[in-house]
């Protein structure tokens, strides 16, 4: 799962740096999944609750932290 989520941040980060306004859709719909894993996640009771939906609200965190510093670095260039 690690794995599968870095992958999506480079291909985030890249498609933001490239095509800023159409990296926005891939990313709200990333989240969106990532969020309902956290969702059935927390439904555990208890601190299980929050040990099995904590990997997704970080990695949902992570997407838009790579989507955002694409279109951020695409902002600083020259072009």
């Amino acid at each position: 799962m690690i794995i599968g989520i870095v992958v999506v941040c480079v291909v985030l980060a890249v498609l933001a740096f490239f095509v800023p306004r159409m990296s926005r859709h891939p990313e709200r719909g990333t989240q969106k999944t990532l969020g309902m894993g956290s969702r059935a996640g927390g439904k555990a009771p208890g601190v299980l609750g929050r040990i099995f939906s904590k990997p997704f609200r970080s990695s949902s965190k992570a997407v838009g932290k790579s989507g955002s510093a694409g279109r951020r670095t695409r902002g600083r260039m020259p072009f």
